[in-house]
């Protein structure tokens, strides 16, 4: 601690008690049951007041490094509109906490990796691993090691950790009460085959949404193989779906990637979107709002997602990874209503 530092200081700015200061600064607020969000307040202040600067007179060991350094973020691929629309917030919020920042892209056919895994505590004071980056060799390595590490858009339900996740359970109603309000009956639910697997989640609370809407019937669903150009996509089952007796009124992409071939094939055909079927997609893309029909969608809380990242991984850091408390985040996309899917 640093030898200025008051509790009544940092509390006086907060508007809370000393008492509450001292609890969440001692790790022992959640024994206490003080909000995630007040303790986050709490911490984040401390942080720019100087708290964790240097260790106290006595010299005891400070909990994490005088200047935390850097905090990487693994991901599966920098092609993600998701990774690339949520970077320039991540790195805000890391610097606003004095954090720098750095984006590593994980090669699951290198298999060099894995042993890279503890080389990156030579460089980075703590990880972020997004999505399929999160595999188990990885976790297992970081968890032995005590490793300060969450994952971003990746639940596992077998292992406690610290997450920040989309909620899909709300993306999925907002998505079927929107289908329903505008009176689409028959739905085709489309997903990319190689990526079935990990679909699996966003497939059940999207299905399970629709069945709870008496007015849709069951939706029909179709893995495709979206790989190679726009021109190699096998679209003969989805055009079946098209025609009587099915006759769909609306696609509705689990991915963004399937759009743009999606429209391509619709365009094609000569089909009007939203006339003859509308289009929504599960993740917003690149120029969605630019197409001829821009595409309704839904869209990550991204802002909000990197302000909960930073405050975890600090939270982990400040521990050395040995917080005993892991928190799972889940926030609320929203839906973009756009002409795709927006008027019959």
């Amino acid at each position: 601690m640093g030898k200025k530092f008051k509790n009544k200081d940092l509390a006086a700015k907060l508007g809370v008690s000393g008492t509450l200061v001292s609890l969440v600064l001692n790790n022992k607020a959640d024994q206490h049951g003080i909000r995630k969000d007040t303790q986050e307040k709490v911490l984040a202040m401390a942080r720019q007041m100087g708290f964790f600067n240097a260790p106290d007179e006595k010299e005891a060991t400070s909990p994490v490094e005088e200047k935390p350094g850097v905090i990487g973020m693994i991901v599966p691929s920098m092609s993600d509109p998701f990774i690339t629309g949520i970077t320039p917030y991540l790195q805000k919020a890391f610097a606003s906490i004095g954090l720098g920042f750095s984006v590593i892209t994980k090669d699951p056919d290198d298999q060099r990796y894995d042993r890279l895994t503890i080389a990156f505590r030579k460089f980075f004071s703590g990880l972020v691993l997004v999505g399929d980056a999160a595999d188990d060799s990885t976790i297992r390595t970081l968890r032995s090691a005590e490793y300060p590490f969450i994952l971003l858009e990746k639940t596992l339900k077998t292992l406690r950790l610290s997450t920040v996740t989309t909620d899909l359970s709300s993306g999925a109603r907002l998505i079927s009460e929107h289908i329903a309000k505008l009176g689409y009956k028959n739905i085709i639910i489309t997903a990319d085959r190689k990526s079935s697997k990990a679909d699996t989640n966003t497939l059940y609370e999207i299905e399970n949404a629709l069945g709870q809407i008496e007015s849709i019937n069951t939706p029909a669903i179709l893995d495709i193989d979206i790989k190679g150009t726009r021109d190699d996509i096998d679209f003969s089952d989805l055009e079946k779906l098209l025609r009587p007796p099915f006759r769909a009124d609306v696609i509705i992409a689990l991915h963004a990637s399937f759009v743009y071939p999606l429209m391509s094939f619709i365009s094609k055909r000569k089909l009007r979107v939203p006339q003859d079927v509308a289009i929504i997609s599960m993740e917003e893309g690149t120029g969605f709002d630019l197409m001829l029909s821009p595409i309704t969608c839904l869209r990550k809380p991204l802002p909000g997602m990197a302000i909960k990242v930073a405050n975890m991984i600090w939270s982990e850091v400040k521990n050395s990874g040995k917080s005993k408390f892991k928190r799972q985040v889940n926030l609320t996309p929203e839906l973009i209503v756009r002409n795709s899917c927006g008027t019959l």
